[in-house]
């Protein structure tokens, strides 16, 4: 009864044209309890989702990252409470532009942990409202996947903050500079360090920030809208049309030299459930460990104060939610808006991928498509019936 409950919620998407397939893995107390997929991967039917499929996962490359920062803080190589100037001195000098058009040097550094909570002051291009936005979109700072992280820091660098750091709670493009401050405290490559400390341990053989030729045929077709700028949801289309879109440009799939922290990975159903069953215990299944549980309670408490909640991206509201170390974190079920638990904790990409893990149910799930921009509760509706299922 359950997988079809859960198949069902997700055919529907998929019957009314929002979007091509839907793949989705749910485990519970480490066992398999669902796993399927419904649709195709192209729109026109005629592509089937292929076995171990790949997707471009946007933002879910953040919590990967985190966890990356995480490790190196348990191993000595980073702290917290680090300010990042001590790796990159482009950032010793922040200005913040302020409301009335002046800029003002901020008030204090910008650490390690403001990264990691998105308070640093940065923003994307695509929120709503902030001021500061059109000055990244000017330079392509988010789009142009040509250049190196460390050419995208200097980029950002020049731009002003927002606000200053500390004081307000802003999604940004703060991973892709943890990302390039890992790089700088440990000497290492981030893509080199994933794979020696994550990947490789949890048999994570289809995740990197590039596909091989020999698996490009299971790279997931993406459909949506053109540019990042245009995922904020003020001006949502009427329809969600299956526009196919090529985006190698931001995202490319065979560029050795791409390399970011808020995006860039690309993985599939079974890999990304490994990543997510590990953030349960903080070991492989073959009991390798990876985050002690002293750091898994830290990366799974809400650090953001009361009076910068609730939080939101854009003008988009996640009642109920704080923010750890890298990951939201359901901190209040009786503002939330769809089915979870308290301590539920995870995120989201860009083209509507999702995964969240629930310690008190002992719920693991991860839900793949490739949409850009939309803003449908699907996923929602997925992890809605997978709670409905267990009874």
């Amino acid at each position: 009864m359950r997988q079809t409950r859960i198949a069902q919620a997700a055919q529907r998407y998929v019957d009314r044209q929002a979007f091509a397939g839907i793949e989705w893995r749910i485990d519970h107390r480490g066992e398999r309890f669902d796993a399927g997929s419904v649709g195709f991967a192209t729109a026109d039917g005629q592509q089937a989702i292929p076995e171990h499929a790949i997707y471009r996962i946007y933002s879910m490359t953040k919590p990967v990252v985190s966890v990356m920062a995480l490790m190196m803080i348990e191993a000595g190589k980073l702290n917290l409470f680090d300010f990042i100037a001590q790796y990159n001195p482009a950032f010793a000098s922040m200005r913040v532009l302020l409301p009335d058009g002046s800029l003002a040097p901020a008030n204090r550094l910008i650490t390690v942990e403001d990264l990691l909570t998105h308070r640093a002051g940065f923003t994307y291009e695509f929120i709503t409202g902030c001021h500061i936005a059109p000055g990244y979109d000017a330079i392509n700072l988010s789009e142009d996947g040509t250049v190196s992280l460390d050419d995208m820091m200097a980029r950002l660098a020049s731009q002003p903050l927002a606000f200053h750091p500390g004081s307000q709670f802003r999604y940004s493009v703060a991973t892709d500079v943890l990302a390039h401050i890992i790089e700088k405290a440990t000497g290492e490559s981030l893509p080199a360090l994933l794979k020696t400390h994550i990947f490789e341990p949890l048999g994570m053989v289809d995740t990197g920030y590039q596909v091989p030729a020999e698996d490009r045929s299971r790279l997931m077709p993406m459909y949506g809208i053109s540019h990042i700028k245009d995922l904020s949801p003020i001006n949502p289309p009427k329809n969600q049309a299956l526009t196919a879109i090529d985006v190698s440009d931001m995202y490319p799939d065979d560029d050795p030299n791409f390399v970011r922290g808020g995006h860039g990975l690309f993985s599939t159903t079974a890999d990304y459930l490994k990543f997510a069953n590990m953030l349960l215990t903080g070991q492989s299944a073959q009991g390798e460990i990876l985050l002690s549980r002293a750091m898994l309670k830290m990366m799974t408490a809400n650090r953001i104060p009361l009076e910068q909640l609730p939080l939101k991206i854009g003008i988009g509201a996640l009642p109920g939610y704080g923010w750890g170390l890298g990951v939201r974190v359901m901190m209040d079920v009786g503002k939330a808006m769809s089915l979870t638990s308290e301590g539920e904790f995870g995120w989201s990409g860009a083209a509507s991928t999702f995964f969240w893990v629930d310690p008190q149910e002992q719920l693991v799930g991860v839900i793949m498509t490739q949409y850009l921009g939309s803003i449908l509760p699907m996923a929602a509706n997925i992890r809605t019936a997978a709670y409905q299922a267990m009874g």
